[in-house]
């Protein structure tokens, strides 16, 4: 379900309404059996498991679509002293000129994943429109807590820009999950340095509040993958900080930026039985306040990271058209104006 200018949802899980199996999506209810619970503890035990499980749900998709092998591995620490890393997806034809290009964040909590996680994906996307895809690999809280992982991505996002075959006025930011909420965080960061312009934020399913955690209206023995618990620990770690401590601001955590205007057109998609949905929503109901373009996806039924657990549905496939197509449009090349009569 696309939301228009009201900002409409259906089936919303609010008010600590508890998802069950049977309002998962018809696409997803034989994958939903499949997937781990979020942990009952909170630690880094109980994210190591979640972790555990993702890995199996890794190995399934790979099954399928195998990880891209095809890809060029480039070292910040190389480039600028930086301690990131990307894999630069490109498309297999030559290009007339500079193409445009996404740089994609993984997500994970802010504590764990790679980006090889998301080679399938960005392979589809740099093959499918034609653009770079550089997926980073930024250090990972709790040993490097913020701001190290955004000032990682803020330097793959530089690094990417500065490339002779990237236009630098066409260049994405998009991740899923905690690699949305740095996405977010990395749109703010740029606004504010004034240095780099994105064009478009596409966030799935970001996280991108830490006061969820104080929420006790939430009953998440219906989730998947990730829950509050978890999500207190991935805040914590990632903030060095208790989660909704007084004083934390953005660009650490997005939604506590106080002014979003001037930040680039977004789009935010996430699922009714995901954890994120009301932050997400609300995020998206504040850009448009503030006057920023943002196209809002509420998929009915959906768990959280449901289009990588099932990528093959309908459902998830319709999710990643839907990305394909904001990207097209936010990335398509400026008609050059018209020349002066002489």
């Amino acid at each position: 379900m696309t939301v228009g200018d009201d900002l409409r949802t259906s089936d919303r899980r609010t008010s600590g309404g508890r998802p069950s199996d049977r309002s998962v999506h018809p696409d997803l209810r034989r994958a939903a059996r499949l997937v781990p619970r979020p942990p009952r503890a909170e630690g880094l035990a109980a994210v190591r498991r979640v972790e555990v499980g993702i890995d199996r749900v890794d190995r399934a998709v790979r099954r399928v679509v195998p990880v891209d092998r095809d890809v060029e591995v480039v070292d910040g620490a190389t480039v600028d002293g930086g301690a990131w890393s990307v894999r630069v997806h490109r498309p297999p034809e030559p290009a007339d000129g500079p193409r445009a290009a996404l740089l994609s964040i993984h997500g994970g909590g802010y504590v764990m994943g790679r980006a090889v996680q998301d080679d399938a994906l960005c392979r589809v996307l740099a093959r499918g429109l034609g653009m770079v895809v550089a997926s980073v690999d930024y250090r990972l809280a709790p040993a490097h807590p913020f701001p190290a992982p955004l000032e990682d991505c803020y330097g793959a996002l530089a690094w990417l820009m500065s490339q002779p075959e990237v236009d630098a006025d066409r260049v994405a930011i998009g991740g899923m999950s905690a690699g949305g909420g740095l996405a977010a965080g990395l749109a703010i960061l740029a606004r504010d340095r004034g240095e780099l312009r994105p064009a478009l934020q596409l966030l799935s399913y970001p996280m991108l509040d830490d006061r969820t955690v104080l929420r006790d209206d939430i009953d998440e023995s219906g989730f998947r993958l990730w829950g509050n618990r978890t999500n207190r620990y991935g805040w914590r770690s990632y903030l060095g900080a208790e989660p909704g401590a007084e004083g934390l601001t953005a660009p650490a955590v997005p939604a506590r930026c106080e002014d979003l205007s001037g930040l680039p057109p977004a789009w935010i998609g996430v699922g009714t039985l995901d954890l994120f949905l009301d932050e997400d929503v609300a995020y998206a109901e504040r850009l448009r306040a503030a006057g920023v373009p943002c196209e809002l996806e509420v998929v009915d039924g959906a768990f959280h990271g449901f289009d990588r657990i099932a990528a093959r549905v309908p459902v998830s496939r319709d999710f990643c058209v839907a990305q394909a197509r904001a990207l097209t449009r936010a990335l398509r090349p400026t008609a050059a104006p018209p020349r002066a009569a002489t």
